[in-house]
């Protein structure tokens, strides 16, 4: 009885939550700050970020599923969330059952990166180079079971080679290792290689997008630099917790989408070194498949476990 008395009443009648899954200052931030506050200007009533990192998302996501399912509280998620998480972490909800997507946001691809002084100009080359010499070269990432780290991690299942992982607490952390020399390679997104190129201390070798990035558009994908269909990225999302009614998780799903299929949003989110999605309910859970699909058996496959 409690889902027919929840649609009745007036939505939103207080403050939307967005339960982050990270700390400030992040690429949440980055995405999903402007769209709520489209969503406040439309609903009339503010949107607030809540932050609640930690066991790879899911203390975050736990929090928003246990909440009312009035539509007030959704989860801000990534990949790493839902089609990630389940093979890393012990899961506090049922992570088929207990949330219904909002909408895709956007996807964050990474690209290929080592330092300068790497003597490979092109992704052939640095196969070559760590075929060559296994464990030789070392990579950065943000930490055991990102996707920075997940992404190496099937580039090396790809392409038979070996590096010796280096994980750092946070992207940032982990560019830094890059650009200083303290290790020679990365998995990075557009955001955090703004400024090194060209020129600078790093050489992007490829991206994993389907397509070329729009701001490195020298940059070849993967695929075209000689590993045909390797794509990889974040993806970003809402969701709500399973319950919220129909109208309101419609009227949820229409402002989101309004907002992030705007021409305007779209260039924001390029500029800011992501590529826009806007992706219904279907396409959330079609992505969530797919992700599930490519990760699952390449955690299990490489025995990656969070200690």
């Amino acid at each position: 009885m409690a889902a027919p008395a929840l649609a009745q009443e007036a939505f939103p009648n207080r403050p939307i939550s967005f339960v982050v899954p990270l700390t400030a200052g992040g690429p949440a931030d980055v995405i999903f700050r402007p769209l709520g506050n489209a969503m406040q200007a439309e609903l009339g009533q503010p949107v607030v970020m809540d932050y609640r990192p930690g066991a790879g998302g899911t203390v975050a996501m736990d929090h928003a599923i246990r909440s009312r399912p009035d539509g007030h509280t959704l989860a801000i998620a990534s990949n790493s969330q839902y089609s990630i998480a389940p093979f890393l972490f012990p899961m506090p909800y049922d992570n088929d059952r207990a949330y219904a997507p909002v909408i895709l946001v956007a996807q964050a691809p990474s690209f290929v990166v080592v330092h300068r002084s790497v003597p490979a100009n092109t992704l052939a080359e640095l196969i070559a180079l760590a075929k060559a010499k296994p464990d030789g070269l070392s990579f950065a990432t943000a930490g055991v079971g990102f996707t920075s780290h997940l992404a190496t991690e099937l580039l090396m299942e790809w392409a038979g080679m070996s590096m010796l992982h280096v994980p750092y607490r946070g992207a940032s952390a982990a560019t830094q290792a890059v650009v200083s020399g303290e290790v020679q390679m990365n998995f990075m997104e557009a955001a955090f290689l703004a400024g090194q190129l060209p020129g600078g201390q790093l050489k992007a070798l490829a991206v994993t997008s389907r397509e070329r990035h729009p701001l490195f558009p020298d940059v070849p994908t993967v695929s075209e630099a000689g590993i045909p269909g390797f794509e990889t990225a974040t993806y970003w999302g809402l969701v709500a917790p399973a319950g919220v009614p129909a109208p309101v998780l419609e009227r949820l799903r229409a402002s989101t989408m309004r907002h992030v299929s705007s021409a305007e949003e779209r260039a924001r989110l390029v500029q800011a070194g992501f590529l826009p999605v806007a992706g219904d309910a279907a396409a959330f859970e079609r992505n969530k498949a797919e992700e599930t699909a490519k990760w699952g058996p390449l955690i299990r496959a490489r025995n990656i476990r969070v200690t």
